[in-house]
């Protein structure tokens, strides 16, 4: 066996074959996102030109083990699988990437934030200045909220004098009524 282009090292695709599917996964989204149907989908990135909507071999489509070996195109129910799982990862990549981002992002604010109160806080001890105070307390304040370092604060609902609260059940009738009232539609005609 060769390792010619496209081909897999150890079941590992290399860097085109990788591309091509992250390509594939990208066209796959944007027909979903264009309210393009399933198997529409899985023809339309389908290898074989036989079954791929274009009459294209799609490069690193759907079925392309089976077309390289002259074998039978996958299965209407197999492309929508194969659409289906290609969006799903590509949407899970996308949002691995996007709190990726957003770690980066967070830490870079948590970095800046040190920098303020390093100047700040010099400021409230040597010199007492409590508008100095103020702003570090706030920075820390900050900083905590980004870093998820602040316990959740608990809340408890209560009734009239912190007693109970009353829950009152309603019949269909009563519900009815209410939204008559409410200016909609109740009962049947």
């Amino acid at each position: 066996m060769g390792a010619g282009p496209g081909s897999r090292v150890m079941g590992r695709p290399n860097r085109a074959t990788r591309a091509a599917i992250t390509q594939r996964r990208a066209d796959a989204i944007d027909l979903k996102l264009a309210g393009v149907d399933w198997l529409t989908i899985g023809r339309k990135l389908a290898a074989d030109p036989a079954i791929n909507s274009d009459g294209i071999a799609y490069p690193q489509g759907y079925g392309i083990d089976k077309y390289k070996r002259g074998q039978e195109p996958p299965s209407d129910k197999r492309l929508i699988e194969l659409a289906c799982k290609d969006v799903s990862k590509a949407l899970a990549e996308r949002t691995t990437a996007l709190d990726e981002s957003a770690d980066e992002l967070r830490q870079l604010m948590v970095e800046r934030l040190e920098r303020l109160f390093f100047g700040v806080y010099r400021a409230a001890i040597r010199n007492g200045d409590y508008q100095a105070v103020d702003r570090a307390v706030r920075i820390i304040e900050r900083s905590s909220r980004l870093l998820g370092v602040d316990r959740p604060v608990r809340t408890e609902l209560s009734g009239p004098d912190g007693g109970a609260v009353h829950v009152e059940t309603a019949g269909l009738e009563e519900l009815e009524r209410l939204i008559n009232l409410a200016g909609g539609e109740g009962g049947q005609s």
